[in-house]
Parts: C-alpha cells; structure tokens; sequence
C-alpha cells in the first residue's frame, strides 16, 4: 500500500472543513480538524500564498481564495478583488485610523462588501458589514460604483433596478442627477446625512466617503472611509485622507488588472 502524504492530506482537510463552514475562525478549524493551531497557521499561511484560501481583514476569519478551482475551472472574481484588495486596505485603515470598507461589482449597478476593517471598539460603527449590499443611490460605495459606469449601463442599471430597490431608494431617485454631479465636483461620493444603510444592534450612525475602482478603466467595485459621524465631518475626513483613499483604489485596481 502506497504511504499517504501528510501534509497534503492536513491541507485537503484544511480546505474541505473551510469549504463547508463558509467561514471559519483558526480555533473552528483546530476543532474540527484534531490539529495544533501551530501547524493550521502553517498550512494555513501555504494556502494564502497560493490564493487558495483567504483571511479576512476585520475578524481573521478564512474562507475559500480566489484562485480555488470552481466548477468550471476559473477563480471567482469577487475573491480575486479580495485578494489583492485585503492588504491594502488594511494599510489603509491604520493610515487613517477609520474604517474600511472593499465592495465589488455584481451586476445591475450594484455593489455589495466583500471585505472590511470595521472593528467595532476602534470605529464606533457596526462591524459586520461583509454580505451587504449597500443602495445604490443613497450610499457613498453605492453611488461612487454607479457614477463610474457608463451613461449608457448606468441608464440600463436604473431601468433594471426600477423595480427592485425598496421604497426609500425609488424615492431618492429623482435626486440622483445632483447626487452624481456631487460626485463629479468632490470627487469622491458621501453617504446623505441622517441615512442608516441597515438595522442595527448596535453602533453609532455611520458617516463614510467613497471612491471606485477601476481595473483597465473598467469599474470593478468600490472602497470607502467609515467613521461614527459624530466624531468627524465629512470634509473633515476628506481633506485629510482623500488623496490615500484614492491611491488605496488604484493600487487595488491595478493589482486586480494584472492578475487577468
């Protein structure tokens, strides 16, 4: 009988136990694998490297990479801009001292968070944003992605979200014009005063500042500046951290362009 190698078998069952939890903490895997939490984070860093698993920013949780095989073959692109976008933004949370929020493009001009730095005792905002998809007219990650687009796919977005979007969207829709001619002056999108992006437990109301990504001029996504709207203004933020949340966008973009 052919003698099984060990470290390949730990690191299948590394990502078979990642592959069914969806998300996981290194002490769920250490449970669920009888494994030292030593060797995990050695199998686990292995992984990384390769793409084939990924640790999130906020909360160290692992899920499955962007270059883990899918059923036809090709990497997820959602994950790929998590890969290349999870350092950076990192980087620039600790730059800014705020939080930071990664979205990618899923279609009809939406964008929803696939990555975040939001630790609730250091920002004062709700962290767990992941899985969101924040409105595209009344968000500073939603209307920075949709002033990206084309006038052509922005006009079909709308048309194809007219009957989707709940009723404080539709309501704010005749004000998008101004919204987006906002966008263009600062060049960066806010999120309106006063607006709550979801239901909450806990969390003071959140202030936030957004520009997109582009990846060979097309928009593949957008990042974002949070912070507990009370402590700092809009302007105040932008002016001070604008000029690295732009850089933070294009680093991003370029890296997500040269994976291909």
């Amino acid at each position: 009988m052919t003698k099984l190698n060990r470290s390949i078998d730990r690191g299948l069952a590394v990502l078979e136990v990642v592959h069914t939890s969806g998300t996981i903490s290194l002490a769920g895997l250490a449970r669920h694998t009888d494994l030292p939490k030593p060797t995990l984070l050695r199998i686990c860093a292995t992984l990384e490297a390769r793409r084939w698993l990924l640790r999130r920013s906020n909360d160290g949780y692992y899920q499955l990479g962007s270059a883990f095989p899918l059923g036809d073959g090709s990497p997820n692109l959602t994950d790929r801009l998590v890969a290349v976008g999870k350092d950076v933004i990192v980087q620039l949370s600790r730059k800014t001292g705020l939080g930071v929020d990664l979205a990618a493009a899923i279609g009809d001009g939406r964008v929803e968070i696939v990555d975040t730095t939001r630790v609730f005792k250091m920002h004062g905002v709700h962290p767990d944003s992941v899985g969101f998809r924040p409105s595209p007219v009344l968000s500073a990650l939603g209307t920075a992605f949709l002033f990206a687009l084309s006038g052509a796919d922005r006009a079909q977005a709308l048309q194809n979200l007219a009957d989707k979007l709940p009723r404080e969207d539709i309501q704010a829709m005749p004000g998008l014009a101004p919204i987006l001619k906002g966008v263009a002056e600062r060049g960066y999108a806010i999120r309106p005063k006063g607006h709550w992006g979801r239901a909450v437990d806990y969390g003071a109301l959140p202030g936030a500042i957004a520009v997109p990504i582009f990846a060979n001029k097309n928009p593949v996504g957008a990042v974002n500046l949070v912070w507990n709207a009370s402590e700092r203004s809009v302007d105040a933020v932008a002016r001070d951290h604008h000029t690295r949340l732009q850089s933070a966008a294009h680093i991003i973009g370029r890296a997500f362009a040269e994976l291909g």
